[in-house]
This record gives C-alpha cells, sequence and structure tokens, in this order.
C-alpha cells in the first residue's frame, strides 16, 4: 500500500532481540513473512542498534575473527568447580573491552537505543512509534513505553523478559518454566512413536532417564569425535547446549535433537556435534561485508552498561553460581554465564533510565507469553503488564521462544489486529497451535489434534498468515537471549 493511500499505516519497527541485528533480521525471507502476517497496510523496518553489526563503531573487544574464536572455543564451566577459572576469564574480557574502547562504549546502552528509536519515527514524520519486540526486544519496548509513555501508537513485547531483574543484573527470572521446556521434548516424543522421534521409548520417564544417563556418561567419558566439518571432544558442555538451544525453537529443533541424542547413545554423536556448522578453525567469513557481521561481543555491552555494576571479587562469583544452581539445578549453572560477562567491567558513570517500568501509555501494550517458553516464561509477561495501564497478555499455549518459535494463527490473527485497529484479546485469552513440534506427536489438548493445516474456511488472508507463520515457526531468527 502507497504511503499516500488512506490505508496506509506507516511502519512497524523489528527488534529481534540478542541484542541483535534487526536488519539482518527483515532482510532475510523473514521480512517478507512478517509482512504478511501484518498485511500490505504497513512497512517492515528495523535496525541494528548501537554497536551492533552495521552500527558504527562496531562493538568489538579483539583485533581479529580468529582472536575472538580462539579465545571462545576454551570450555566452559560446567560445574562449581570450573567457577574460578570463569571468573579469572571474565576479568581478562572486561580488560579488553576497556583497551578497545575509544570513547564510544558507555553510549552503548538500553536507554539510548530507545531514543534512537523515536528519532527514526520522526524521520518518518510520525510522533509516535509502532514496535514487535521479542525477547532482549521486549526489554527494549518497556524501556521506550516507561521514558515515553505518550510516544506508543502499537507496542506488542513478545517472548518477555523481566525487565527490572534485567537492571538489577540478577538475571534469575529466566528459568522457571526451562524444566516445562525440556519435558514437553520427553512427552512429544514418547507420543511421535519410534517412526516420528528417533529417540522414542514407550514411556515419557523412560526417555527422560535415557536422556539423564545420556548427560551422566558424557559428563564423565567426553566421546571423541571427527565429521566432515570438524573433530575434537563432544563433552557435556556441548550436550548442555543442544538440549539448552533446543528449547527455543522446537519445530526446527526437536526432531534433530531426538536424531542427535540417538547418535550420541550409539558413540557417533555428529549431527550435535556439528550444529555450529562451520569448519573447524575457519572463519565464518572472509569477505569484506563481514566487517559488519554482529560479534558476541556487543552483549556484553548492553548488559553490562544497563545493570547495577556486578561484584568482581571471587567468593561473590562463586555465591552468585550457587545461587542460580539452587533456583534451576539443570540449567542455572549454564545461565549464570550472560552475568560473568560483566565481572570487572569498565566503570562508566549508570545515570540512564533503569524503571520503574509503571506508565499510562498512549495505546495499551499487548504482551504475548508462551506457556513454556525455556527464558521467558509465562509469568514474566503477566508481571510486566501489571505496570503498564490496560496492557493485555495473551498466552499461546506452545513451547518455545516467543510466539514465532510455534505457529499459531490464532495468536498472528491477534497481532494483525492489535496493529491494524488497536484492539486487544479479551483478558485471559488462551491461543493453541495448529500442529506440534514432531510430526506425528498427537499431544491431546481439546481442539488441536493433527487436523488439516488449510481448510476451506480459511479467507486469503488467514492462509498467507499461516503459511508466513509455518515458515517462521522453522527458522524464527528471534537472537537467542
Amino acid at each position: 500500500v502507497p504511503p499516500e493511500s488512506g490505508l496506509y499505516r506507516g511502519p512497524v519497527l523489528f527488534n529481534p532481540g540478542g541484542p541483535g541485528s534487526g536488519v539482518d533480521f527483515i532482510r532475510s525471507a523473514r521480512g517478507e513473512q512478517f509482512s504478511s502476517i501484518l498485511g500490505p497496510q504497513f512497512d517492515i523496518l528495523s535496525f541494528d542498534p548501537r554497536g551492533v553489526a552495521r552500527s558504527t563503531p562496531r562493538v568489538s573487544f579483539f583485533e581479529s575473527d580468529v582472536e575472538r574464536e580462539l579465545w571462545m572455543s576454551e570450555t566452559i564451566a560446567a560445574n562449581m568447580s570450573d567457577v574460578p577459572r570463569v571468573w579469572a576469564r571474565a576479568h581478562v574480557l572486561s580488560q579488553l573491552a576497556g583497551e578497545a574502547d575509544t570513547g564510544y562504549l558507555r553510549h552503548v546502552n538500553t536507554d539510548n537505543t530507545a531514543r534512537d528509536m523515536l528519532r527514526i519515527f520522526e524521520a518518518h514524520g510520525r510522533s509516535k512509534i509502532q514496535y514487535w519486540g521479542f525477547s532482549y526486544g521486549t526489554i527494549l519496548g518497556a524501556t521506550f513505553a516507561a521514558m515515553f509513555p505518550d510516544k506508543v501508537e502499537r507496542m506488542v513485547l513478545d517472548g518477555v523478559s523481566d525487565s527490572e531483574d534485567y537492571y538489577a543484573s540478577r538475571w534469575a527470572s529466566g528459568l522457571m518454566d526451562t524444566d516445562k521446556a525440556m519435558e514437553s521434548f520427553y512427552t512429544g516424543c514418547a507420543a511421535a512413536g519410534p517412526d516420528g522421534c528417533a529417540f522414542w521409548a514407550p514411556t515419557t520417564e523412560e526417555i527422560r532417564q535415557n536422556a539423564s544417563a545420556l548427560s551422566d556418561f558424557v559428563r564423565i567419558s567426553p566421546i571423541p569425535t571427527r565429521t566432515s566439518l570438524r573433530y575434537g571432544l563432544f563433552d557435556i558442555n556441548k550436550l548442555d547446549a543442544a538440549l539448552f538451544t533446543s528449547l527455543y525453537f522446537p519445530y526446527s529443533s526437536f526432531p534433530a535433537l531426538a536424531q542427535g541424542l540417538s547418535e550420541v547413545a550409539a558413540g557417533t554423536p555428529k549431527i550435535l556435534f556439528d550444529r555450529e556448522n562451520l569448519p573447524l578453525y575457519k572463519c565464518a567469513c572472509d569477505a569484506p561485508e563481514c566487517a559488519y557481521a554482529s560479534v558476541v561481543d556487543v552483549a556484553a555491552a548492553f548488559f553490562c552498561n544497563d545493570g547495577v555494576d556486578t561484584p568482581g571479587d571471587l567468593q561473590s562469583t562463586e555465591e552468585y553460581f550457587s545461587l542460580m544452581k539452587k533456583l534451576s539445578p539443570e540449567w542455572g549453572i549454564n545461565w549464570a554465564h550472560i552475568r560473568m560477562k560483566c565481572v570487572g567491567w569498565p566503570k562508566f558513570p549508570k545515570n540512564h533510565f533503569r524503571g520503574p517500568f509503571i506508565a499510562n501509555t498512549s495505546h495499551p501494550i499487548l504482551l504475548i507469553g508462551n506457556t513454556a517458553d525455556p527464558v521467558s516464561p509465562l509469568w514474566v509477561a503477566n508481571k510486566m503488564s501489571k505496570g503498564f495501564k490496560d496492557s493485555v497478555v495473551l498466552t499461546q499455549d506452545s513451547v518455545g521462544h516467543g510466539s514465532v518459535s510455534a505457529p499459531s494463527l490464532c495468536t498472528q490473527k491477534y497481532v494483525r489486529g492489535y496493529f491494524i485497529d488497536g484492539t486487544l484479546p479479551g483478558s485471559g485469552t488462551v491461543c493453541l497451535t495448529v500442529s506440534q513440534p514432531f510430526p506425528l506427536a498427537g499431544i491431546s489438548i481439546e481442539g488441536s489434534g493433527n487436523q488439516a493445516l488449510f481448510s476451506e474456511d480459511l479467507t486469503s488472508d488467514e492462509v498467507g498468515i499461516l503459511e508466513a507463520i509455518l515458515n517462521l515457526s522453522k527458522d524464527p531468527g528471534v537472537v537467542l537471549f
């Protein structure tokens, strides 16, 4: 729809989380898929936040990609005895950050990024923003809404993170539903049968026990592995990472995870070992345009500049790891590494916005939470909603991170309606998905089943939305938070 048309609704700004590249996010097929969800009335817009990818200066602590890859290749903590080494390495990385800073680093934070978003819309001749943010993008969105409540035309916060917990540098509320998400793999595999799940066993409990036994074995006995891409050891760190990241996007990862676990059981863990999909000791890209690729360094800049200062002593670090292990025995140690980015971080003035997240926005916010999101529990969406007057939480009954990790025509129709005319779902609305992660998983949720996905009753718009969300759920592109 051309801008001069009366049907034109303006741009919608996307943030995929991370912090990562919004430009890469919408330049792919995802841009067209989101356009199909929202409709031709909208322009699809995104940007690279300060320090990210094409935004200059780009945050980078290393002189080359090779140097970064060599540093990152060292094993992370798998148990409490590894914490002193993690702590010491964190101090080294923070020192590198300080040495690489030319004066820009202190300006890389969420407060400034929110202000940049407003400037983008002002450049479009609009005084209010329309925004759809995922994961970290919900922190960015909530920050904007609290800072500029009168500048919100439409805002969807999808896969909602706890902004208060984030700015307090606690990272303590993200894992409430991780075990529930993992359980969905076990139940889905059992329901799929041996033809639908390569790691199948007759009961959910047997599958859970088999997975636990694999973890116990690999923890003690790493598996020497050689594939066409890589060689090395498949150890507990690689297994834990494979399990955890698969929970983000189950429709693309659960069948492959099942096949990968069956290979681990057979002593040939090639699928899970090759998840990085890069040849050993080769850079991802040597072309000039890759100078603008996103790098992991930028996450530390945002997290550490945004949050309260993290204690730099070893005792405090060990106490924090112990707390996280207590909160989540299975996942807490790995999650605790996020805060470790900030141990020894350079001391910058911190007078930017960090709450409170209480506001009467010029239009109510729509928050979306999944019933089994591994890092953004539904409880957080409900908590954050309480601070924003008349906002509504839409629940999607699915596993995965954010609504686009699972195909729900119901959810995306509500999103489209919200952006077009501002309508919100009723309080307590729950949307089902049109299918399950495993092809044959006939999980008996009333009304979902394995019905035909495309029926004659669907309108052409609904067909377009359904096709888009089916494709997105296989490759959401939401940046891992």
